[in-house]
């Protein structure tokens, strides 16, 4: 893999991964498209998008310092009565709602690392990802609810729904967003506890992959101070993207998931008949 083909995946993990398109879905695709000749299959691989997502982390830790460090004055108990116990009840539902990803994740990865060389079976997902948004846009509850206002259930629930994400083509913050609307947040609260969420979801991944990246046995494929470039690239686009998220999920309340159906439809379509 050449430096601007990390740069290129980087930017569009960046940008794809906040949005509910599938970041991983689109890593998996492109370089087929391209023509690149990236192993998508070797051990390695994984590791260096995992690189990318630890970007994306920082990015995603920097944009909601203030939530972050509410909740930890919150766990200590330091601060204002009600702003402790509201602060403090929406930590232990980011945590309720990371078990099931977690345990999921851990469970079913290595048997879905075939999908990840597989961009045609990406492609199909896609479109079913579109169908998720569309169809949890139609059918999601009525409620206007705050995310402190959702129970226990529902934040298992919601972290069931990202364990999807598993799949190449299927968003993590794609279907939490879903779980989220439907379980009566607004889309601008869904999408604060979706990417909330990713924060541990995506560090612990890091845990787990970025030895095997390191230590990988034989030829590294991919040299360190690339792999630092492209996870800053990522990190940048990000940040951006996260801004313009939150902007538009503020803006947008009526019909705001459809948008990202339609353009996993149409990418997924054109994915399949270009490479058919």
């Amino acid at each position: 893999m050449s430096v601007i083909q990390a740069l290129v995946i980087a930017v569009l993990q960046g940008a794809t991964e906040l949005f509910p398109v599938s970041s991983l879905g689109h890593a998996v695709i492109l370089p087929h498209l391209l023509g690149w000749t990236v192993n998508q299959k070797a051990p390695d691989f994984l590791p260096f998008l995992v690189v990318l997502h630890l970007g994306t982390a920082t990015a995603l830790l920097l944009y909601f310092w203030r939530d972050w460090w509410g909740f930890a004055k919150a766990v200590f108990g330091h601060g204002d009565g009600d702003a402790v116990r509201r602060e403090r009840k929406i930590f232990w539902l980011i945590c309720a709602a990371t078990v099931p990803a977690a345990v999921i994740g851990f469970t079913l990865e290595h048997k879905l690392r075939g999908f990840f060389g597989a961009p045609q079976l990406a492609a199909v997902f896609l479109i079913v990802n579109g169908f998720i948004l569309f169809v949890g846009e139609k059918i999601k509850h009525a409620g206007r609810k705050s995310l402190d206002e959702v129970g226990v259930v529902a934040a298992l629930v919601i972290g069931a729904c990202q364990a999807l994400a598993l799949i190449p083509g299927i968003s993590r913050s794609g279907a939490a967003m879903v779980g989220g609307v439907m379980a009566g947040l607004t889309h601008k609260e869904a999408a604060r506890f979706s990417f909330l969420l990713a924060t541990p979801i995506i560090a612990g991944a890091g845990v787990l992959e970025v030895p095997k990246l390191l230590h990988a046995h034989g030829a590294i494929a991919y040299n360190g101070g690339m792999v630092a470039l492209a996870g800053v690239a990522a990190g940048v686009t990000a940040y951006a993207s996260t801004a313009a998220l939150m902007h538009y999920f503020k803006k947008n309340e009526i019909e705001a998931l459809k948008p990202f159906a339609y353009y996993c439809w149409a990418v997924g379509l054109a994915s399949l008949l270009l490479m058919g």
